[in-house]
């Protein structure tokens, strides 16, 4: 399922980090999922080394890309291998990584001028606003973590949401932002709530009542909604030599 419903990345976000970093970089991915990211890599011939610490998650991204080099680990823990990387990618997984050592242990497998590349992703103000601000009632009848404070529009996220360029340890530091939306039948939207963490923490009973709730209000709304994602990409130049 999660394979199936989570969405993946723009193709511009990867020419644009292919501008950057070079045209065959040997990567190190933290965090892969199934592989959201790692297909378009894969696709333009990047060589990667994929860190994921869900066996299930890994079992599927060796199925859908056998090319990539995948080890089941906890990168916080990892024994980090002697090998250096062009190129370390964390895509909507870096937030889960340790804050005190994440940065300088993506630091420590990259080659002098290697690049580390953050891709963050946000909801955003987009899409079926109206269908949205309807569901929200939903939400305050079936969760304890209702709020009314609606999603931030695009141009109010902050770019570097994870610090990169507060770190100190890259010489410099790019970002580059991408706005796009997604139709979802309310069955597909339904089956993406049920790959966050948030909505599967919920009971049975509480969950099945809110996805009652929200899928009548798509169905009444004629069947479909319309998200809005924000991909941030932040990349830093490690110190010393500029990229080759």
């Amino acid at each position: 399922m999660y394979d199936r419903v989570r969405p993946t990345y723009p193709a511009e976000l990867f020419d644009d980090l292919a501008g950057i970093v070079g045209d065959h970089p040997r990567v190190l991915e933290i965090g892969p999922g199934t592989g959201q990211a790692t297909s378009a890599m894969v696709d333009r011939g990047w060589p990667v080394t994929a860190v994921e610490l869900s066996p299930d998650l890994a079992g599927v991204l060796k199925r859908r890309v056998p090319s990539v080099d995948v080890v089941v680990a906890d990168f916080d823990t990892w024994d980090l291998p002697a090998q250096t990387f062009d190129l370390v990618v964390s895509a909507t997984a870096f937030h889960w990584l340790d804050p005190a050592t994440r940065m300088q242990r993506c630091v420590d497998v990259l080659r002098p001028g290697g690049a580390l590349a953050v891709v963050s992703t946000h909801h955003v103000a987009g899409g079926s606003q109206q269908l949205f601000a309807d569901v929200q009632s939903c939400y305050d009848r079936f969760t304890d973590d209702a709020t009314t404070d609606g999603l931030p529009a695009a141009d109010d996220v902050p770019n570097d949401p994870e610090g990169l360029e507060r770190s100190g340890l890259f010489g410099s530091v790019e970002f580059r932002r991408y706005v796009w939306d997604v139709d979802y039948s309310a069955a597909q939207y339904l089956e993406l709530l049920s790959s966050y963490s948030g909505h599967r923490a919920l009971t049975i009973e509480r969950r099945d009542r809110l996805y009652d709730c929200i899928g009548a209000h798509i169905e009444a709304a004629g069947g479909s909604i319309t998200k809005r994602y924000l991909n941030q990409l932040s990349v830093g130049i490690s110190l010393n030599q500029p990229l080759a």
